[in-house]
């Protein structure tokens, strides 16, 4: 990112394929600029077209080989090329279109870095994002939303993601708290609103309210019936766990008066979440409350939590919850979060993960650390890994120093080409598949001898 477009202050952090309908798109786009296009419908679109758009919108496209992508297809303008084409279908009249040109552009800008050329458009981008937003329905929203993250990712902190958070955070929000809005749009736009507030605002009154409109949102699942015992998952309950994820995100970068004030509200409503009868309702609360005991902590080295044997009780319940009614995969899931959640809690300990991308490595010590890496994991998917490399912003939260330079015979020894990968998956998946057998049969043996 140029030095003339960051902030003066560091950044607050936790410790594809072309075709003639592409073309005759991108002939109408000059610098970024809309200009009219004829749209056309669902009804009188031709199979040709519909074809070629459906292509752009595939993920692998972009995200499967992430940045190789411009090795194996083409070169930086050809990316370019196809990039101005998705931008301008998002003016289109087909839905169907429209959310296949948020999705390319999503997927192009989780593989690869292009601030230069982004920053060109990223009014154009903001616009399109925001009459998606306003007049699209649910996958539509969704695709939106997505984009939008990704695209402050991108833009990293400074003057131009302040303002796409300008432009579509009353959009966000108004979509978050409409009822009568798809659940599944709800909850992405509540992780997007999270992330590009802890990417872009720099108001602290702006950070306040994100904070409030998210509570608003998950502590409508708080036990509210003291003879209740188990919280039954609804139709929400999808959206709260979106809401508590982000919430607990933006915690991590308020002041520590704020901080203290959020706990005193919550550190003793949250353990009601722990009865829920949804598992990833269960293991949002839990590794919550473990992000905040590590802030408690941190602030007061003699912090003392007056329920503390009630809670570690439900914590080791959970850990080595056996109920039968529960599926096994659920079970398995959460009796590995919630060991180590009760370890944060009890002893203060945290088991250290070590994520490898490139010839570098990232040493996760913290809960802080673990859910702001889980975040934007979530946000970016397989483009994880070349923005921790690449994206100054990122290495900047985790405080990973400048990009590591690398010379194109290294980055070439280092990159397993597709074919290899087949193999190895291959032969991987013959070893397992071998095992298998042979474990069967030693059970049949001892199935005949008794």
């Amino acid at each position: 990112m140029p030095k003339n477009k960051k902030r003066n202050t560091p950044h607050r952090g936790g410790s594809g394929g072309s075709g003639t309908g592409a073309a005759a798109a991108t002939a109408a786009t000059a610098g970024g600029q809309h200009r009219n296009v004829q749209p056309f419908s669902d009804e009188d679109a031709s199979i040709e077209t519909m074809s070629h758009c459906s292509g752009y919108s595939d993920p692998s496209s972009f995200a499967e080989d992430g940045p190789e992508v411009l090795d194996e297809e083409g070169t930086q303008e050809d990316l370019e090329y196809k990039l101005k084409g998705f931008i301008d279908l998002t003016l289109d009249k087909s839905a169907k279109t429209r959310q296949a040109a948020l999705e390319g552009i999503k997927n192009a800008l989780a593989s690869k870095m292009l601030y230069e050329f982004i920053l060109e458009r990223r009014m154009t981008l903001t616009d399109s994002i925001e009459r998606c937003l306003k007049k699209g329905k649910s996958d539509e929203q969704r695709a939106a939303a997505a984009l939008a993250s990704v695209l402050c990712v991108q833009l990293g902190p400074g003057i131009e993601s302040e303002e796409v958070l300008k432009t579509l955070g009353p959009v966000l929000k108004k979509i978050i708290c409409d009822g009568t809005a798809s659940i599944q749009a709800r909850q992405t736009c509540a992780t997007c609103f999270g992330v590009c507030c802890f990417i872009a605002t720099e108001d602290i009154t702006e950070l306040y309210s994100t904070l409030e409109c998210l509570e608003s949102i998950f502590t409508k699942s708080y036990l509210k019936d003291k003879d209740t015992n188990v919280i039954c998952s609804t139709p929400n309950t999808v959206l709260h766990i979106s809401a508590l994820l982000a919430w607990t995100l933006l915690l991590t970068i308020c002041p520590i008066s704020e901080v203290k004030k959020k706990l005193e509200m919550h550190f003793h409503k949250l353990p009601s979440l722990l009865s829920s009868d949804d598992v990833n309702m269960r293991i949002a609360a839990g590794e919550s409350l473990a992000l905040m005991f590590e802030l408690a902590r941190g602030m007061e080295s003699d912090f003392f939590y007056e329920d503390m044997d009630s809670l570690t009780q439900m914590l080791r319940a959970l850990a080595t919850d056996g109920n039968k009614h529960r599926a096994k995969v659920d079970k398995r899931k959460q009796r590995s979060v919630f060991r180590d959640i009760l370890r944060a809690v009890e002893e203060r300990d945290f088991p250290a993960e070590t994520v490898k991308f490139g010839p570098e490595r990232m040493y996760i010590d913290c809960w802080v650390k673990k859910h702001t890496y889980d975040t934007f994991k979530e946000v970016l998917g397989s483009g994880m890994q070349y923005h921790l490399q690449s994206n100054e912003f990122l290495r900047n939260v985790f405080e990973l120093g400048p990009p590591v330079m690398l010379d194109a015979a290294t980055l070439k020894t280092m990159k397993i080409s597709r074919f290899e990968r087949h193999l190895y998956n291959s032969a991987a998946f013959k070893a397992r598949t071998k095992a298998r057998s042979k474990c069967r049969d030693k059970r049949a043996d001892v199935g005949e001898f008794f």
